[in-house]
């Protein structure tokens, strides 16, 4: 990625947790310069602290990027720290949940480059997936700038309107909950044919990522490598019989998704 526009004009990020600390250790590592970065974050972590960027100074008059990164019940106190940078040189990059495009229009005002994202869990190491959408005022240049900062932490994917931010909301920002109950309830399966516990566990981990990093990096759909490690009348066939018959996985992740997509409209009116 080339940094030399940011490490010139500035990058101001708006809240600095876990999201923001795992892209903004990828964007150091790219060759960002620490004394391009201006945090604003009432409580720094210890890490931030080390890194050797701007905390809760004096922000630069005109920074290439401001990335809005705070919790939604943060937003209405926080943005008018930042609103100056409205209708002028500035990208607004949101990876906040729950703030649509039209919000942030209304607090920058008109002619603001606005590109939002939804980013998921698994960015804090790196395997995250972030789908981007820009505003009218977005150009292709400016989701461009978007992808590569977010490549930080994974995967980038773009949507062509804003509504389909509640698909992703229920597939990818709330599935990781979904794999992680998967894992203990396969765990708890294992545990109830004899194993111990923390053999369980790790079996049940390793399974689930495996297979994730197997599907993710095969030439083969998972379908195809579903097929591939079934045996005729194996020990998967019986238990594939199970999971895709009828009231089995198929109608229950769709009731799933459904749910957490209807839930992510809701929220938004």
């Amino acid at each position: 990625m080339d940094m030399t526009q940011m490490n010139s004009r500035g990058l101001v990020l708006l809240g600095c947790g876990k999201m923001g600390s795992a892209m903004l250790q990828g964007w150091l590592s790219g060759g960002l310069s620490p004394d391009a970065v201006h945090i604003i974050d009432p409580n720094p972590s210890e890490w931030l602290q080390g890194t050797g960027v701007h905390i809760n100074e004096d922000l630069p008059e005109s920074p290439a990027i401001l990335m809005i990164a705070v919790k939604p019940q943060m937003m209405q106190e926080a943005l008018p720290q930042v609103e100056r940078f409205g209708g002028g040189d500035t990208l607004i990059l949101s990876v906040a949940a729950g703030t649509t495009i039209q919000m942030y229009e209304k607090a920058f005002g008109a002619g603001t480059r606005i590109v939002r994202s939804m980013p998921n869990t698994p960015a804090a190491v790196g395997k995250g997936i972030t789908a981007i959408v820009g505003n009218a005022d977005a150009t292709d240049a400016d989701l461009d700038m978007a992808e590569d900062l977010l490549k930080a932490i994974g995967q980038v994917v773009r949507l062509t309107s804003e509504g389909q931010i509640d698909a992703v909301t229920g597939i990818s920002g709330s599935g990781p909950a979904y794999v992680f109950y998967m894992i203990d309830t396969l765990a708890a399966a294992a545990r109830a044919e004899g194993l111990p516990a923390d053999m369980a566990m790790q079996l049940a981990k390793a399974t689930v990522a495996g297979a994730g990093a197997l599907a993710e990096q095969a030439d083969e759909t998972p379908e195809q490598l579903r097929i591939n490690v079934t045996s005729p009348n194996g020990t998967t066939q019986a238990g594939l019989e199970v999971l895709m018959g009828e009231g089995g996985l198929a109608p229950l992740m769709r009731k799933t998704v459904a749910a957490a997509t209807h839930r992510s409209r809701e929220l938004r009116k």
